[in-house]
């Protein structure tokens, strides 16, 4: 099975996407303050399971778990669970929308492994469009001019793993449907968190449970649209798209938990997406000089 070219389409899922993790995110937020990081993951890993299953059983659960890389989506889905995790522990120490100022890096990340691993063009643009990125990134972290507190490693670590996700996701859809993707990316979640679940479990209060099921729903709604996304669209075509990630976070940070980014988090957001938006512009003008 090849991937599909519809980046228009892939555009859509993205913002559906997008949407759906900042919703998630904000939800997750209010959680980890009460429960441990292993307990939500395994509520939300079982729960999106659950719903991802309901997606995909025209097929059944075995024809669905049917891969032709099996190994290429066990890393994958292992690298979506360990991501996750680190994004949920980000949540309790730092404010939504500085969280996910520092993971915008992520496409930028994303153009720069789909060169390595996906063959994926980039000229000197989207190279400059990089080193751009970083120096928004130092200055939302300050090093020198402020203390750096451990915590903002997490979403750069996490937006690392989201890049690399993503571009495995990209190379999966080769070969197996989106309905594989999703169902791989909920089972071995599943399979890995029940290990560990249990450690210091707390039973969940109603709203909790209420809760850890709307936010695995959106999970499982979020997971299948970026599969989607990537099967339609090249991995780098798609990733200004990402950036509206920042958007919904910054507002439900604001609006949810007011918390308002300080002047420097919101001059490195806007280099940092500027950076993006910049490649995705020279790429399209570069496209379409190239058409006869």
């Amino acid at each position: 099975m090849t991937a599909r070219s519809n980046n228009a389409l892939g555009a859509l899922f993205i913002l559906l996407a997008t949407l759906c993790y900042a919703t998630m995110d904000a939800i997750s937020k209010f959680l980890v303050a009460d429960y441990a990081v292993i307990q939500i993951m395994w509520v939300r890993c079982a729960l999106i399971f659950l719903f991802s299953w309901i997606i995909v059983r025209r097929q059944g659960l075995v024809g669905a778990l049917r891969s032709e890389r099996p190994w290429l989506q066990f890393t994958r889905s292992l690298i979506l669970l360990i991501e996750s995790a680190i994004f949920v522990l980000a949540f309790r120490y730092l404010p939504l929308a500085d969280a996910h100022a520092l993971a915008a890096t992520s496409p930028l990340i994303v153009i720069a492994l789909g060169v390595m691993f996906l063959g994926e063009k980039a000229g000197l643009a989207r190279w400059l469009a990089v080193a751009a990125g970083f120096c928004g990134v130092l200055l939302i972290i300050q090093p020198g001019l402020r203390t750096v507190d451990w915590p903002v490693l997490l979403p750069l670590g996490g937006s690392v793993l989201w890049a690399t996700y993503q571009i495995l996701t990209r190379l999966a859809a080769r070969q197996d449907s989106p309905d594989t993707s999703l169902i791989w990316a909920a089972v071995v979640p599943l399979i890995a968190m029940t290990f560990v679940g249990p450690i210091g479990w707390q039973w969940p209060t109603v709203t909790a449970w209420i809760l850890m099921a709307l936010i695995s729903a959106i999970g499982a709604v979020g997971n299948y649209a970026m599969i989607k996304a990537l099967d339609y669209a090249e991995a780098g075509a798609v990733q200004p798209y990402n950036y509206t990630l920042l958007v919904w976070a910054t507002v439900l940070s604001v609006v949810v938990f007011g918390d308002i980014p300080d002047g420097w988090t919101i001059l490195g957001a806007a280099i940092v997406v500027a950076s993006g938006l910049y490649t995705w512009h020279h790429d399209r003008m570069a496209s379409n000089a190239a058409k006869p």
